[in-house]
């Protein structure tokens, strides 16, 4: 067994104002319905440049000083997916939507309201909790087990 395999690079950003967060209504079939925004690494590209150059992209914000905060994986049929996990509450300019989805700010406390993603609640307890740092994706008797850490 080798000690390599392929692997997918991305970025995801939790970017606060206040007491909300600005969360994607994504339209896209593969992962639909109020989530972060993020996106692919291009190759040769450093993971800050890219979750600054994706944010842009998606929300039409300049983020300024995104911090590390976690990391999420799982494993694919050809090797893994991880997802560079960052936060940030400092940003310019004004929100736009992208073909990806709709941008909105959603309240802390309208969280469990929304039609969020599975995933989202748990995810942003890992990107705000810094005694947290990875949550993972086990796959256990045909079905997706979520481990945080």
């Amino acid at each position: 067994m080798g000690r390599t395999e392929n692997v997918e690079l991305t970025v995801l950003c939790l970017i606060q104002n206040g007491d909300e967060y600005l969360l994607q209504n994504r339209v896209k079939k593969d992962w639909k319905e109020f989530t972060l925004p993020g996106g692919h690494i291009e190759k040769g590209e450093s993971v800050v440049d890219a979750v600054i150059r994706e944010m842009k992209e998606e929300t039409g914000l300049t983020i300024v000083n995104p911090e590390l905060c976690g990391i999420k994986q799982f494993p694919t049929e050809n090797g893994r997916y991880i997802v560079f996990l960052f936060r940030t509450n400092q940003f310019e300019g004004e929100t736009v939507s992208s073909e990806e989805g709709t941008m909105h700010w959603v309240k802390k406390t309208d969280l469990p309201f929304i039609n969020a993603v599975d995933d989202l609640e748990t995810l942003i307890r890992v990107m705000l909790d810094d005694s947290l740092t990875e949550f993972q994706y086990i796959p256990e008797n045909d079905e997706w087990k979520i481990v945080i850490k």
